[in-house]
């Protein structure tokens, strides 16, 4: 039975989201959504983890929890779900130091 999917996207390569589209829609930049079966959606995802490269995804997809929703992800994130006593909630990491001394960099008046 098609249930409804949504996959955030973050600096993947033009040809995932030519793909992706093929059988979602991208509503905004970088977040698709549509109605797919199970074995589309797992598919979809498996596209996804081999192509996402230095990129990043979420797939947000029905399942029988408390939420009614699972998360998946790949990729590097500075969120990540974590299952808190049947709850998935989202931890954040800290920001990579090399990172922040790019944007300071960026961000001076030199």
């Amino acid at each position: 039975m098609p249930s409804m999917l949504v996959i955030a996207t973050t600096a993947v390569p033009d040809h995932l989201r030519g793909a992706l589209s093929r059988w979602t829609t991208e509503v905004v930049p970088g977040i698709f959504v549509g109605t797919v079966s199970a074995r589309v959606r797992d598919e979809l995802w498996n596209a996804v983890t081999q192509v996402v490269a230095d990129g990043a995804a979420l797939l947000v997809h029905p399942a029988p929890t408390e939420q009614g929703y699972a998360i998946r992800t790949a990729g590097t994130r500075r969120r990540i779900p974590m299952d808190f006593d049947g709850l998935t909630l989202m931890r954040m990491t800290a920001a990579v130091p090399h990172q922040a001394h790019q944007v300071k960099k960026l961000q001076s008046p030199s």
